[in-house]
């Protein structure tokens, strides 16, 4: 049972980006929930920085914990503190106000009452209340922008500031917390506080507040520790600005050593834990409980008033202070779906139980221990990132909700269970999850970390695409990689083997995978993601592997689970975290899903193609697709991935098996054979290969077949094309390679070689070229490249200079400057 409040709400005015719009004259209100929105100037806002929507005073408690609010009647020693502080008008009196204490002993619901009442005063600047794995509140990530909007709903007279702020720094949204708050909080406080409305609050009433509840369920420490300081040194440069900070935490290193010092006034709240407070709320609870329980009522009609003074006042003892205590121990005596035992049967038990919480969590978890399904139930929410509804936390499990509430039901004493399907369960306390996640404390109900496991498993079965709007499987898409992460940072011993498929990380990736695994190219597109030196969209997967999109997509559509595949087509496929690209890069552990690094040599070839295409078409390029200085760049860059990653025969090989597709498939693969062996032996300085003469041969040979075998549709497109054209953005330049000595008969291979380009010249390109004969007596072989701008065809032009009769020729690869460009000459001399 959570302390309730001392009076009601009043009607809160804030902005919130999921209002409904009603314009009067010209001003356009917004109503929320019932609350009220104000101005199209916060409208404005409220698009620009996106709040969070549940994080203030105002959210609803029973589905945004922490649901805790004082009882009537107590706390007024601490609040009366509290205000006589913040009511102060004494500029160079201390700004901020630590209230700490341990687990349970209400801190969030003095915080609330704080905010309440300063509200009421019309001086509460904005509120946060943090809570452990809620998302967003438990980071910093929108604390500035969430803290701007209250304030532009509190203090109109900000709002200004504050849209000035954003729409001329463009990319303040996107910079550190302290620019935030100093941009979106501090500054436009500052400003706004020196017009003649705020001026005349403050003197006649005080200064204004900001309240922070739970600063220790933030889970960004370091930016705990940047907002903390950065705020301290705004009130050291500023101490005359009639603004105060409530923070609310328990005692953590990276807190309270940067709050403990002269700027901050501190406040113990077990200093404040009085006696009377928890008697008087045990007194009304139990008078409740009296009313409503018939049981109870049976009872004092036959035995008189129950529980009897001394009883009680052991209990408020045992209690020591603890509101979360003497609330979950109430439920824990007053359970209404414990069939077994009456409260009065119970009572003693409480009594018995030793001082803390853990007891009492380890009494109640025990109801349900016996059920089927309860420890994935309790796992799933002391390890979930977010809170789901009984429905969510079934689908999520793969079991009926009824399963699930059978569980549930006997929790109630430390579990807030809503009264509709669509609300989320929540945990009356953090301290639960903590008791939950410690196996020295929890003992048989620790959530083992390897449950993570588990629940990506679980999410990689709502990734079908069918059931987008369920809870889980929201939950799914938003959450699956932040499991994986959880799992991959435990040490092996604590990752399994788990008693249920999948027992291991790869054994998941596997199944995973397995489900697209027979489309035809799932290879290809598993590959192509993995290898590519950067990310792209379905339609860039599409033009580079020449496959249709609808194919695409149906791969990718089984993979959503390791692969995020955007709804936008031109956003990038990435994969959802890197112990995919991991697994598919690691043979022993991937086995028939490997992804082999030849495959860099395909990437290079496509990409090579599209350029070549490219430059014989002119055909405007689709925004969605990649450019065609990439595309050279890219092709580059995969072919030295290749020639890096495998051993310098088995280059040869992979590119004979390219050169052996059928040409419907790859109409360019030996003009690509012979332009990446040309560079890689004679201009790449980093990878010159050790058998340059079978290398030369290789080239040789591929120029031979693409001459005779491609572009029968125009080879002239290509012949003279510049090959600085086909690869790079610049040209290369190269050094002296050195004359090539080789034995007779491979001299005359090479010639052959040779003669069948020119053969294959001489009969698709224009019949004028003047013929000319060739010797086999050739020596050797010379090389002095210096790579300019040279075609195909300059290089057969260049080589038509016949020796005479019983001269001695010499096979020369020669490339000399002609202007600012250069010629390549593959020729036989003398």
């Amino acid at each position: 049972m959570a302390e309730s409040e001392t009076a009601e709400s009043p009607v809160h005015v804030e902005v919130l980006p999921n209002a409904n719009g009603i314009r009067i004259g010209e001003q356009r209100y917004y109503f929320v929930s019932g609350n009220q929105y104000v101005s199209n100037e916060q409208a404005t806002l409220i698009q620009l920085l996106q709040p969070i929507p549940d994080a203030s005073h105002t959210r609803d408690r029973e589905i945004s914990p922490p649901n805790s609010a004082c009882f009537p009647g107590t706390r007024i020693d601490v609040i009366r503190t509290i205000v006589a502080w913040a009511d102060s008008t004494l500029l160079w009196n201390t700004h901020v106000l630590w209230l700490y204490g341990f687990v349970g002993c209400g801190k969030s619901a003095i915080a609330l009452a704080i905010a309440l009442k300063f509200e009421r005063r019309n001086r509460l600047v904005g509120s946060f209340f943090f809570f452990r794995n809620t998302g967003d509140r438990s980071k910093m990530t929108r604390f500035a922008v969430t803290l701007a909007c209250q304030l532009a709903a509190a203090i109109p007279e900000a709002a200004p500031f504050i849209k000035k702020a954003v729409t001329e720094e463009p990319g303040l949204l996107g910079s550190s917390l302290v620019a935030q708050l100093r941009r979106l909080v501090y500054e436009p406080f500052k400003a706004a506080a020196k017009r003649a409305r705020l001026l005349k609050t403050f003197l006649l009433k005080g200064p204004f507040l900001i309240v922070i509840d739970g600063l220790d369920e933030c889970e960004d420490r370091k930016d705990v520790e940047a907002f903390i300081d950065d705020m301290l040194d705004f009130f050291k440069k500023n101490p005359l600005v009639p603004l105060r900070f409530l923070i609310t935490s328990r005692v953590e290193q990276h807190i309270s050593g940067h709050l403990r010092n002269d700027h901050v006034r501190l406040e113990n709240l077990v200093n404040h834990c009085s006696r009377n407070d928890i008697d008087t709320f045990m007194d009304t609870c139990f008078e409740e409980a009296k009313k409503r329980n018939p049981v109870i009522g049976a009872y004092i009609q036959e035995h008189g008033d129950w529980p009897v003074k001394k009883d009680k006042d052991k209990l408020v003892d045992h209690i020591d202070g603890s509101f979360i205590f003497a609330s979950a121990l109430f439920e824990y005596i007053v359970d209404p779906t414990d069939d077994q035992s009456t409260p009065m049967d119970r009572l003693p038990d409480a009594l018995n139980m030793n001082p803390g919480l853990d007891t009492l969590y380890a009494q109640t978890l025990s109801r349900s221990q016996h059920l089927p399904h309860s420890s994935d139930v309790v796992s799933t929410l002391a390890l979930i990132f977010e809170p789901l509804p009984i429905t969510g936390i079934a689908e999520l499990l793969g079991i009926q909700s009824f399963e699930a509430v059978r569980v549930l039901v006997n929790l109630q004493a430390i579990i807030h269970i809503p009264g509709t399907d669509d609300l989320p369960v929540t945990m009356c306390h953090t301290s639960l999850r903590d008791f939950l996640t410690t196996e020295s404390r929890s003992g048989s109900f620790f959530a083992p970390p390897s449950h993570h496991l588990y629940l990506s498993y679980r999410c990689s079965t709502l990734h079908d695409g069918r059931r987008l709007d369920t809870a889980a499987a929201l939950y799914s898409i938003r959450h699956f990689a932040k499991h994986i992460e959880q799992f991959t940072r435990l040490p092996p011993t604590a990752q399994g083997p788990l008693p249920r498929a999948p027992q291991t990380l790869d054994a998941l990736y596997t199944h995973i995978l397995a489900k697209s695994q027979s489309h035809p190219h799932f290879s290809d597109i598993v590959s192509t993601i993995v290898l590519v030196i950067e990310p792209l969209p379905v339609a860039g997967i599409s033009k580079l592997l020449g496959i249709e999109i609808p194919e695409v997509v149906r791969v990718l559509a089984n993979l959503r689970p390791v692969v995020d595949v955007p709804e936008a087509v031109d956003s990038p496929v990435t994969i959802c975290h890197p112990s995919v690209h991991q697994f598919l890069t690691t043979e022993s552990r991937s086995g028939r899903f490997f992804v082999l690094p030849s495959y860099h040599l395909k990437l290079a070839y496509h990409y090579f193609s599209l350029n070549l295409e490219h430059l014989m078409s002119h055909i405007p390029l689709s925004p969605a697709v990649i450019r065609s200085s990439d595309w050279r760049v890219r092709s580059r860059w995969h072919w030295r991935e290749f020639v890096e990653a495998i051993s310098e025969p088995s280059v040869y090989d992979e590119l004979e098996q390219l050169t052996r597709l059928a040409s419907q498939t790859s109409p360019y693969r030996h003009i690509f054979s012979f332009t990446r062996l040309f560079f890689w032996v004679f201009q790449d300085p980093d990878h010159n290969p050790q058998q340059t003469l079978l290398a030369l041969t290789k080239c040789l040979e591929s120029l031979a077949s693409a001459l005779a075998l491609e572009c029968d549709h125009g080879p002239e497109k290509w012949l003279q094309q510049p090959f600085y054209e086909l690869i790079t953005n610049s040209l290369v330049k190269t050094s002296f390679v050195g004359p090539l000595e080789i034995h007779q008969e491979q001299a005359v291979v090479l010639q052959q070689i040779v003669q069948r380009v020119e053969a294959a010249i001489r009969a698709k390109c224009p019949s004028d070229l003047s013929e000319h004969s060739s010797d086999s007596n050739v020596d050797e072989i010379y090389m002095q490249p210096r790579l300019g701008d040279w075609t195909v065809m300059s290089a057969y032009l260049a080589g038509m200079n016949p020796a005479g009769p019983g001269g001695t020729r010499v096979l020369s690869l020669d490339i000399t400057p002609k202007g600012s460009f250069a010629q390549i000459a593959i020729s036989v001399q003398p």
